[in-house]
């Protein structure tokens, strides 16, 4: 589940991104995918943006990734402190995003393989659960976010646990 070029890993990030921005938009808050203007020196951007501000008059920017719970380079800290690896990953994704910290509110949403939420990550999508259920009138959304973040990470999960048996046609 840590192989950076294992299957379902550039979905997964790319499937959570994309919760974010359909709960941003029923809340209220018309965004844009992959905007252009906001690229990096490496040609990387981040995943999403407002198009109206988010907070204290700035619009948000978001970026999504998942640490694998379990990796040799997180476990030390994984096996002390829950959510230790999606804090680095957060930690990484600000550092990477600095510049943008000037004109945007920028959040970093890390995720670990096994349910752990980076701290700001946890915060802001309480906050947008919130704000669909203010908009949508059903007090659940907030749990209906989570619920569609877990299903998420577990589904892709599987599909990385079952990228690791050869392939059962080949060995016939």
């Amino acid at each position: 589940m840590s192989c950076s070029r294992g299957p379902g890993r550039l979905p997964r990030h790319g499937t959570l991104n994309d919760l974010v921005f359909r709960g941003l938009v029923r809340a209220g808050y018309p965004s844009t995918k992959e905007p252009a203007g906001l690229v990096r020196t490496d040609g990387r951007r981040p995943y999403g943006l407002t198009l109206i501000p988010w907070r204290v008059g700035r619009c948000l920017v978001w970026n999504a990734t998942v640490s694998d719970t379990l990796a040799t380079s997180y476990l030390p800290d994984t096996s002390e402190t829950a959510g230790a690896a999606a804090e680095r990953a957060s930690a990484l994704k600000t550092e990477k995003y600095r510049d943008l910290s000037s004109t945007h509110h920028f959040i970093p949403l890390a995720f670990e393989t096994l349910g752990p939420i980076n701290i700001e990550g946890l915060t802001f999508l309480t906050d947008l659960g919130k704000k669909l259920s203010s908009v949508k009138g059903d007090p659940r959304e907030t749990a209906f976010l989570f619920q569609r973040i877990s299903l998420t990470i577990q589904r892709f999960n599987a599909v990385a646990f079952r990228g690791t048996f050869a392939d059962q046609d080949q060995d016939d």
